[in-house]
């Protein structure tokens, strides 16, 4: 039986978690993550955070790549202070994250950056991020709603042509734009909301969170171009 394109996902690393009678280190993602990819035709495999230097073993196995949401990324990445908005860092992740990112570009393969995903690809192409913005997280814990319009001409907005209202929740966003990277998509406040990298066969970032919504076609043309790189790019 065919099972799609292989999508790796990336994880967030956990201490002290508690579930049944347990109370231990955990590798986690909401569950969102995988439905979507399975809804959209993939086959999704988790990634726990591991050594960088592992990280091109690890994408040369994969059809295509999600870099998760989560924390903030460490300002020291893009040369910045920390504001007193900004989350303690994860620096483990970051690094972890970002060579996954670079192996990604480096082997062409298809890669989407899911909210941190998008900052993190933003920085990880030299680009800088603003630290905190009002109102895209209004209530802890809950994922509002916000719209958002393609740039015509663009990979987004030829998947989705139209404004669409989507499921968010952040405080920090694109700054300034890594080496390449175009803006497809913006908030009515004209936050920068998906950016892409015309450069590359397929790469694209949205601030917001796909896995909490119903709307498929960002993640399944990743796995269309998953599919496709798979059928000509054999895995290590």
């Amino acid at each position: 039986m065919a099972t799609g394109p292989l999508i790796g996902i990336s994880t967030y690393a956990e201490s002290d978690v508690r579930w049944g009678v347990w109370r231990l280190d955990a590798v986690l993602l909401p569950a969102g993550y995988p439905r979507l990819v399975r809804r959209a035709g993939g086959l999704a495999a988790l990634l726990p955070p591991d050594a960088p230097e592992h990280a091109a073993a690890a994408v040369a196995r994969l059809d295509g790549l999600v870099i998760a949401g989560g924390p903030d990324v460490e300002p020291a990445r893009y040369g910045a202070e920390p504001d007193p908005r900004t989350g303690p860092p994860a620096r483990a992740r970051d690094a972890w994250e970002l060579a996954l990112i670079e192996a990604a570009l480096e082997r062409g393969l298809p890669l989407l950056g899911i909210c941190r995903g998008m900052q993190l690809l933003n920085v990880a192409l030299g680009g800088t991020l603003v630290q905190h913005v009002d109102g895209h997280a209004e209530v802890p814990g809950v994922f509002g709603r916000h719209p958002v319009k393609p740039v015509p001409g663009t990979r987004y907005a030829g998947l989705v042509p139209e404004e669409a209202s989507v499921p968010a929740f952040h405080h920090q966003a694109v700054d300034r734009l890594g080496g390449g990277l175009v803006p497809s998509a913006h908030a009515e406040d004209g936050t920068v909301e998906a950016v892409e990298l015309p450069a590359a066969p397929w790469v694209l970032g949205v601030q917001w969170h796909p896995e909490m919504g119903d709307d498929v076609r960002v993640v399944r043309a990743l796995v269309e171009a998953a599919a496709a790189f798979g059928r000509d790019a054999p895995r290590g």
